[in-house]
C-alpha cells in the first residue's frame, strides 16, 4: 500500500474539529456566535493541526434543539450570517488544506417547519405523506431517547386527528423515507450544500433513518445506498460520516456490503471501553472493543472519539459496569443524565490531574482510525453545572483570561461559562498558546506526530504481552511503516518487556523526544512514570525517505 494510493481516503486519518457556530466565536458583539467569528478562527484551527472542520447544524431553527430542530434544510440561520459569509469561512478552509463537513439532520424537522405546518393543518396536503401518521398509537410506544422527557413516539394532532411519529422530542416529526419525494428533497439538499463547496455531511442518528416505522420500505438500508451513490456522483471525495449509536457487531451493516454505506463511524464501544479502563487502571477493555471491530472494505474506518456535543453516554456497558464508571467519574447525580449518561468534559472527570488528561488524549490518538476533537479539548475547558443537562458541556469557548468570545455584556452571552477553577481566566486559549508546558502545545504536538505516523490509520492493531497489568502496549504494522506504543493507565511506574521479532537493523525512534533511537533488544525493556506513555517510530536500516519522526509530544512546540 503506496500513500499516493490512498490519499483520496482521507477520512481514515483524518484529525476532525467539531465546533457549534453558536458557541465558538461572536464577531458582531450581539453575544452568540457567528460564521464572521469562524473565518476569523480558521487559522487557529489550522494551526492546532486538524485537517477537517465539523460544523454542528448552522440551518434556520426555533433552536430547541441546540439547532437539530431545522426549518429549513437550504438555509443559514440569520443570528449566524448568511451563505456569503459561510462561503467564505469554506474558502479559508479549504486555502489552509482543511476540508469542512456539515450536519445531515434529515431524519426529522422542526415542527415549524413549513412541510409540517401545512401537512398538521389537513390531512389532503401535499405534505401530508412527508410525515408517519396513525390513527391509534401502536403498543410499543416507548421513548427511549428521552427518558424522562418524552414518554411516547407518538404525539396526537387535534386538527387531523391523527398521531404522528418523533423518535426524539414530539417537536421534532420524523420525515418519511418511504416517500420518494422526501428522498428527493433530500438529495436536493445534499446537492445544494456540495455546490457551495462543503467536503461531506456528519449524518445525525443513522438508525433512525433504518429502523423506525417508515412507510413503504422494503429494505431500509437501500436508502443510506442511495444517498452514497448520489453523493459519489456529485463529489467524488466527499465523506459519510455516521453517528451510529450501537456496539461493533450493530454497527457493521451501515457501512454496507464493500462499504457502499457509510465511509466513517464514531467507534461508541471503544469511547466506553476507554472509560472503563481508566476507572480499572486496566486496558483490557479498550483491547476487547477493538479487537471486536470489523468493517467490510479497507475503504472505511473508525473514528476515536472521547467526548462530544451530548452526554457521554455509557448504555453499552453492563449494568455494574455503568455503576464502577458513574461512581469514579460522576459521582453526583446532577452529573449525570437519562440514567445512562455524564454531563461533564473530560478534565472535571479526572480531577483536573494533567498526567492523566495528557495520558488519554496520547491514548486516543494512539489507537486505530480517525480522531474527532470537539471545540475547547485542546485547552482542557470544563463544563458549567448549572446549565440543564446536556447543555452544561456546550458553553462558550474560551479566548482569553476575559473570555474573549464576545464584546457582550454576560447576561446577554449565548451561554455562561464555567466557573471556579475552569474559568476563562485559568483556562484559556491566549495563555496556553503562550506556555510551552500547556495542554494546548501538548495536543498541537501530539497531532502532528499522529499526522505524521500514518501506521495508526493504516496498520494493523496488535498487542505485546508483558506482566504490568495496568499497561498497554501495541504496535500498529503497516506497509506505509510500523508503529509502537506504551501507555500507563496506573498511577504507578511500571516497566515492561516485551518481544518485537526484529531484523538486527531495526531501531525505534522515539516520537516524545525523551531518547536517542533504541536499537531492538530481546527482549525490549521500557520504563513508564505513572500515567506515562511512549511513542516509537519502527525504522529499519533499509528503508528509505526521509524519516517521519515528526515534533516531540510534551509540550513543546513544532
Amino acid at each position: 500500500m503506496r500513500r499516493e494510493n490512498i490519499a483520496d481516503l482521507w477520512w481514515r486519518s483524518s484529525v476532525i474539529y467539531c465546533l457549534d457556530v453558536e458557541t465558538f466565536l461572536d464577531a458582531d458583539g450581539d453575544g452568540t456566535g457567528d460564521l464572521q467569528g469562524l473565518a476569523r478562527a480558521v487559522d487557529y484551527i489550522a494551526d492546532l493541526g486538524a485537517d477537517v472542520i465539523w460544523l454542528m447544524p448552522f440551518y434556520p431553527t426555533p433552536n430547541r434543539d441546540d439547532g437539530y430542530d431545522v426549518t429549513d434544510f437550504y438555509g443559514v440561520d440569520a443570528r449566524y450570517g448568511t451563505h456569503g459569509d459561510l462561503l467564505e469561512v469554506i474558502r479559508l478552509a479549504h486555502d489552509r488544506g482543511i476540508r469542512v463537513i456539515v450536519d445531515l439532520v434529515v431524519n426529522h424537522t422542526s415542527d415549524e417547519h413549513p412541510w409540517f405546518q401545512s401537512a398538521r393543518s389537513f390531512r389532503t396536503s401535499p405534505y401530508r405523506d412527508f410525515y408517519v401518521w396513525r390513527d391509534e398509537k401502536p403498543e410499543n410506544d416507548a421513548n427511549t431517547v428521552f427518558p424522562g422527557e418524552e414518554s411516547s413516539m407518538w404525539e396526537w394532532e387535534p386538527r387531523t386527528r391523527q398521531y404522528f411519529l418523533h423518535s426524539f422530542y414530539r417537536h421534532q416529526p420524523d420525515l418519511n423515507f418511504g416517500n420518494p419525494r422526501v428522498r428527493d428533497e433530500i438529495a436536493k439538499a445534499i446537492a445544494f450544500w456540495l455546490s457551495l463547496g462543503i467536503d461531506g455531511f456528519r449524518v445525525d442518528a443513522v438508525p433512525f433513518l433504518i429502523d423506525v416505522p417508515h412507510e413503504g420500505v422494503a429494505d431500509p438500508h437501500e436508502y443510506l445506498r442511495d444517498i452514497k451513490r448520489f453523493l459519489r456522483r456529485r463529489s467524488p471525495q466527499a465523506v459519510l460520516l455516521g453517528e451510529v449509536g450501537l456496539d461493533h457487531a450493530g454497527q457493521e451493516p451501515y457501512f454496507g456490503a464493500g462499504g457502499d454505506e457509510l465511509d466513517l463511524q464514531f467507534d461508541f464501544e471503544t469511547n466506553v471501553a476507554m472509560y472503563l479502563a481508566l476507572v480499572r487502571e486496566d486496558p483490557e477493555p479498550i483491547v476487547r472493543a477493538i479487537r471486536s471491530r470489523t468493517a467490510p472494505s479497507s475503504d472505511v474506518g473508525w473514528a476515536v472519539f472521547l467526548r462530544n456535543h451530548d452526554e457521554l453516554s455509557l448504555e453499552m456497558l453492563a449494568e455494574d459496569e455503568r455503576a464502577e464508571v458513574f461512581d469514579a467519574l460522576a459521582p453526583d447525580e446532577d452529573q449525570r443524565v437519562y440514567g445512562r449518561g455524564i454531563v461533564r468534559r473530560l478534565p472535571p472527570m479526572l480531577g483536573g490531574d494533567p498526567r492523566r488528561v495528557r495520558l488519554v488524549y496520547s491514548l486516543v490518538f494512539s489507537l486505530p482510525g480517525a480522531t474527532a476533537l470537539l471545540y475547547g479539548e485542546e485547552i482542557g475547558m470544563g463544563e458549567n453545572p448549572a446549565l440543564e443537562k446536556r447543555r452544561a458541556v456546550r458553553t462558550p469557548m474560551q479566548w482569553t483570561a476575559q473570555g474573549g468570545f464576545s464584546t457582550a455584556e454576560a447576561a446577554e452571552l449565548v451561554a455562561p461559562f464555567p466557573e471556579g477553577g475552569y474559568a476563562p481566566e485559568h483556562v484559556n486559549v491566549a495563555d496556553q498558546r503562550r506556555d510551552p508546558t500547556s495542554l494546548h502545545r501538548f495536543m498541537r504536538a501530539i497531532i502532528a506526530a499522529y499526522r505524521a505516523t500514518p501506521a495508526i490509520s493504516w496498520g494493523a492493531f496488535e498487542v505485546l504481552e508483558h506482566d504490568a497489568p495496568s499497561v498497554l502496549v501495541h504496535r500498529m504494522r503497516s506497509d506505509v511503516g510500523d508503529a509502537l506504543f506504551a501507555h500507563n493507565l496506573g498511577g504507578s511506574p511500571a516497566t515492561v518487556r516485551i518481544r518485537l521479532d526484529e531484523a538486527d537493523d531495526a531501531v525505534l525512534i522515539d516520537l516524545h523526544g525523551e531518547s536517542a533511537p533504541l536499537e531492538v533488544s530481546d527482549p525490549l525493556e521500557l520504563a513508564l512514570d505513572g500515567y506515562g506513555y511512549r511513542w516509537f517510530r519502527l525504522r529499519r536500516e533499509s528503508d528509505i525517505g526521509p524519516d517521519e519522526a515528526g515534533p516531540t509530544v510534551r509540550g513543546h512546540t513544532p
